[in-house]
């Protein structure tokens, strides 16, 4: 077996990896909402490449979010810490502008709505 090949079988597969960035993500709190960014719709997307670069879509509540450059960092600095991740990167976007059709069923729980 070629180190190669070893490497590539030693690798976590990019859809654990995504996965376990969802799991983190969901510790990562709307500190005027108690529910986690992910329950709550403000993440969009989480792609992995197959190097272990990871990206996040996100986006917040408004865009007078007083937390905004708080959260995204949050974010990342979370994933980078997954097992697999090899760099994240997050970008905020307000299209489509986030509204409560966005929230999760545990979300929806939480605010009992």
């Amino acid at each position: 077996m070629s180190p190669q090949s070893l490497k590539r079988d030693m690798e976590i597969p990019a859809r654990a990896v995504r996965s376990a960035i969802i799991d983190v993500l969901k510790t990562v709190y709307d500190p005027e909402i108690p529910i986690n960014v992910y329950d709550l719709g403000l993440i969009y997307d989480v792609s992995v490449d197959e190097d272990g670069s990871s990206q996040i879509l996100m986006t917040l509540t408004t865009p007078m979010c007083p937390v905004a450059d708080v959260l995204p960092e949050e974010c990342r600095a979370k994933a980078e810490l997954v097992e697999g991740v090899n760099g994240c990167t997050v970008e905020l976007t307000w299209e489509p502008p986030w509204d409560y059709s966005k929230l999760g069923a545990a979300a929806r729980l939480e605010l009992n709505l």
